[in-house]
């Protein structure tokens, strides 16, 4: 069974505030669309967590798929007494989503491992000591989890969900890698914006404090940018290269990405995809549920 492990965008992205361990503080809209990798799942009774294929420059240990399944491994013999044997998986993964984009796959990757393999092995834990697990991980991993479009604070961590409506996205990544450490710790980035009420944000253009500092350091990025706000409103997502751009329709996303193609030739990657405001990993995950149900 292919589980999904969408991406996300930034619907908008603005930085409120550093703490003093560096932590930025921030207002962001997180929605997820309709395309990313895929795990499948395999339990073993040996133990071993194993990955494949190897992801070129990563260890086994910094893939935070396994890391994510370590993470649980260790919650489940702490709380449960889980004997470590019944606690091993073999995990294909299937990578389509760009490294360094800002989508999230890794985050995504990781949640997708800690919701599937708590129903594999049976562990019963809430999406709250999940979303606690994930956020070790990483600070966009808890969204993931709860599987919902959300308004995040604090370091991304605190989520309410929020339904924005789910338009059609051309996604394009410029043929350059970012990291976000890069953009976080560039001394002109924006870090004052003042917090405003969700229904106050929602209510202006939305936008992104990282663009101004990414379309700098990047020249690419800043000419993918100028192309798509011809056609349509366009920013960048979270702290990685890939931009989107939003359209009512599929048809007129997919007008735009033939010309996108035309004119890029191969300097430029881009997809379509809808914004969808339930995690396509949880509806998979209900529909599983409901299969099994219906066998016993």
């Amino acid at each position: 069974m292919k589980w999904p492990s969408p991406a996300k965008l930034n619907l908008f992205l603005y930085i409120t505030g550093r703490r003093a361990n560096g932590y930025h503080e921030l207002q962001t809209l997180f929605q997820f669309i309709d395309y990313g990798d895929t795990l499948q799942f395999s339990p073993n009774r040996n133990g071993n967590i194993t990955i494949t294929p190897e992801i070129e420059g990563v260890s086994l240990e910094q893939n935070l798929i396994w890391k994510a399944a370590n993470a649980l491994k260790i919650e489940a013999q702490k709380t449960l007494n889980m004997d470590s044997s019944a606690l091993g998986v073999d995990i294909q993964l299937n990578k389509i989503l760009p490294m360094g984009g800002g989508l999230g796959g890794g985050s995504s990757n990781a949640a997708t491992a800690l919701v599937v393999l708590n129903e594999l092995w049976s562990l019963n834990f809430s999406l709250d000591t999940l979303a606690h697990i994930g956020l070790a991980l990483g600070a966009d991993v808890p969204v993931f989890v709860r599987g919902h479009s959300s308004f995040a604070e604090g370091v991304g961590e605190q989520l309410v969900s929020v339904d924005p409506k789910e338009n059609w996205y051309l996604v394009i990544k410029p043929n350059v890698n970012i990291a976000t450490a890069d953009i976080f710790t560039h001394p002109d980035l924006t870090r004052n914006t003042p917090k405003r009420e969700l229904t106050t944000l929602l209510q202006h253009a939305y936008e992104n404090d990282c663009e101004k500092i990414v379309t700098l350091l990047y020249p690419e990025v800043a000419k993918q940018l100028s192309w798509l706000l011809q056609y349509a409103p366009s920013r960048l997502t979270g702290t990685g290269s890939c931009l989107f751009a939003e359209f009512n329709t599929q048809q007129q996303a997919e007008s735009v990405l033939e010309q996108l193609n035309t004119q890029n030739s191969n300097s430029v990657f881009g997809f379509i995809a809808k914004g969808v405001n339930i995690s396509p990993l949880h509806k998979t995950l209900a529909d599983y549920k409901q299969a099994n149900h219906n066998s016993i």
